[in-house]
């Protein structure tokens, strides 16, 4: 509902309204932007084209922070959510977007950030390569269960009435303790729903006690779903403790009401935090990992396996970067931040030999393994900081590169990473990038002795905020 107040109070502070303000874009978390007056309001509830009264919440950084006071004209642009948890889970919040718009205003965030933080030239951008699928896209999730659902405002007002407040589903936005309870996500295909509710049903039916993250305290904590295009499907169970009895009750009931689930694991974690890459995994039924298949390369898929979890997009991604890279057999090519060898793996047959360097050592078993897997001889990797570990020895012993392909976290290259990169004076350099900002503050700091020759956005979230963009770099 859209109020018409201006004397809205909080407490005793009056909040300021802001009229007639026209929303153009798209930013962060799900906000949309605006100006007003000159100043730059980042708007909760709108979406671009909308024509809106906005109540100013706050101000940070120089902006304005408010959401929606009475729509006056509703973007053309805006349609019916899908899903019925739209706006209470916090994921997918640009579903009341058309699709071809969400493409439209990610092309034009690209440009904005080159325009406003690189600030050298760059060539046209052209249309985000879009998803053929704007749902049903991931090839993994995580749920959480707990003792405190989330109760939505339309609960309250009903004045709902619960036998209990135990959920499995996602993390309430801004509410780490609550859970809102998923009975449909359009995020990933089958069975990864029936999966989630039967076993959530099986837990209420046999009186499991879900996890209290506040008091640390339930035995189901977390439940992992990976469904590859191969069909393949992994189940993980993280518990709280181990409870054997129920534990095997569970995971037998799993096995036989899905027989479809190729491998069946599960973790114990006792800690406080949900993160699971620092735990032993217990191999239940099945294989202990899947395969997945991003074109002609085949991926070993673990437990804690890093992977792309759009696989479709991936293989888009990974053609542009092949594209991008015009390799002609003959290349020594630099794979930084290689994660699991995917983008190494994709190329290996299309150059004399692949670098690949990677922090985080479970991936770069994985990286090994799926290199055997594909009877790559051509193709090395190295655990260890990026920044650590390429310098003057690392080339001495591997010879210069002809190619560096790199594709940093979101946080972007170290900026010993890039002074390394322009003492090595690589022809090219393909920079793949899930953080366009941090990317175009890396090309600035490159433009010494880089031009910008191509780049090609690629929507690898559809209905988030989120973009990747791939950047051909040549030497000057």
């Amino acid at each position: 509902m859209w109020s018409t107040n201006n004397n809205l109070h909080v407490g005793r502070k009056r909040l300021r309204i802001l009229e007639n303000v026209e929303i153009t874009g798209i930013a962060d978390k799900g906000k949309a932007v605006g100006r007003h007056g000159g100043k730059v309001v980042f708007v909760a509830g709108a979406v671009p084209g909308d024509l809106a009264d906005v109540v100013v919440l706050r101000k940070k950084k120089g902006a304005l922070q408010g959401e929606v006071e009475e729509m006056l004209r509703p973007s053309k642009d805006r349609v019916e959510p899908v899903c019925e948890h739209f706006g209470v889970c916090g994921g997918c919040k640009w579903q009341n977007l058309k699709y071809e718009a969400q493409l439209h205003h990610k092309r034009l965030r690209v440009e904005d950030v080159f325009t406003r933080i690189a600030k050298i030239p760059f060539p046209e951008i052209p249309p985000v390569i879009g998803a053929a699928s704007s749902e049903y896209y991931r090839n993994k999730m995580e749920f959480s269960f707990s003792n405190k659902r989330w109760i939505t405002n339309e609960e309250v007002e009903a004045k709902t009435v619960f036998e209990h407040r135990n959920a499995l589903g996602f993390h309430r936005p801004r509410a780490f303790d609550k859970i809102v309870d998923v009975q449909h996500c359009h995020l990933q295909p089958d069975p990864s729903n029936a999966i989630r509710n039967t076993v959530r049903a099986f837990a209420l039916n046999n009186d499991y006690t879900f996890f209290d993250i506040k008091e640390q305290k339930g035995l189901l904590r977390q439940l992992f779903v990976r469904t590859a295009s191969t069909g393949e499907v992994m189940v993980i169970i993280s518990f709280f403790y181990d409870d054997e009895e129920k534990r095997v009750a569970l995971l037998d009931f799993i096995k036989e009401r899905f027989p479809q689930i190729t491998s069946l694991m599960y973790f114990i974690n006792d800690k406080k935090n949900d993160s699971i890459f620092d735990l032993t995994p217990h191999h239940y039924a099945g294989n202990d990992f899947i395969y997945e298949e991003l074109g002609h390369v085949k991926f070993k898929v673990g437990p804690k396996s890093f992977f792309q979890t759009n696989t479709a997009q991936a293989i888009n991604l990974y053609n542009v970067i092949v594209d991008f890279a015009d390799l002609k057999g003959t290349e020594n090519v630099y794979d930084l931040y290689t994660g699991l060898g995917s983008i190494a793996c994709y190329i290996a047959d299309k150059c004399k030999k692949v670098v690949g360097i990677e922090e985080i050592e479970a991936a770069v078993k994985d990286a090994h393994e799926n290199a055997l897997l594909n009877k790559l001889d051509n193709v090395t990797f190295y655990a260890g900081d990026v920044k650590d570990m390429l310098d003057m020895s690392f080339v001495a012993k591997h010879d210069k590169p002809d190619l560096i392909i790199t594709d940093p976290p979101r946080a972007g290259m170290h900026q010993t990473v890039i002074q390394t990169l322009l003492e090595l004076a690589a022809p090219r350099i393909v920079y793949v990038s899930c953080n366009p900002a941090t990317q175009a503050r890396d090309l600035q700091l490159l433009d010494e002795d880089y031009k910008i020759v191509k780049i090609q956005p690629v929507d690898m979230f559809p209905h988030t905020h989120h973009i990747e963009n791939v950047v051909l770099l040549e030497k000057k």
